[in-house]
């Protein structure tokens, strides 16, 4: 069985704004990588991501981004097992985040990961990042809606 997820949620703004709050490293630092972001998501970028909760920069690297309807980036998975047989050390998922305009003035945003070693510490890895991603959906929703600006505790 692969490991991978997909979790999605409504954000009731158009898309254009609610790409642009994810591709924007101060709007993303405002409600996601609340230890700053540096770099803007463009194809062929590396930008960093740093999370209060989790001290120190996580390289992204930004494979593809398609305005207002996907961005693919790659990071490192978080676990170093081998497979059976395999090869051990670091490695990097793939995320896939698509955004679809919807009839109401919604935009529907899905994010997919994928790529783990088949290993109790890859579906670790795995479901801790699947719990991550749903927590940035939700937080990228007070943000836009809202105006919730969780680095600062405070409205933007």
């Amino acid at each position: 069985m692969d490991l991978k997820f997909e979790v999605s949620g409504r954000i009731a703004r158009p898309v254009d704004e609610v790409f642009e709050a994810v591709v924007n490293p101060e709007k993303l630092s405002g409600y996601f990588t609340t230890g700053g972001a540096k770099g803007r998501l463009e194809t062929g970028a590396t930008v960093t991501w740093d999370f209060a909760d989790f001290p120190g920069a996580f390289p992204v690297y930004v494979a593809e981004v398609e305005k207002n309807k996907r961005i693919i980036l790659h990071w490192d998975a978080g676990d170093t097992a081998a497979e059976p047989g395999g090869e051990e050390g670091p490695y990097r998922t793939q995320v896939t985040m698509r955004f679809e305009a919807l009839e109401d003035g919604r935009t529907l945003v899905t994010i997919a990961e994928e790529g783990w070693r088949q290993t109790p510490e890859g579906l670790k890895s795995a479901l801790g990042n699947k719990g991550g991603w749903m927590h940035m959906l939700c937080c990228l929703k007070a943000w836009v809606e809202h105006g919730i600006n969780l680095r600062e505790g405070m409205f933007r």
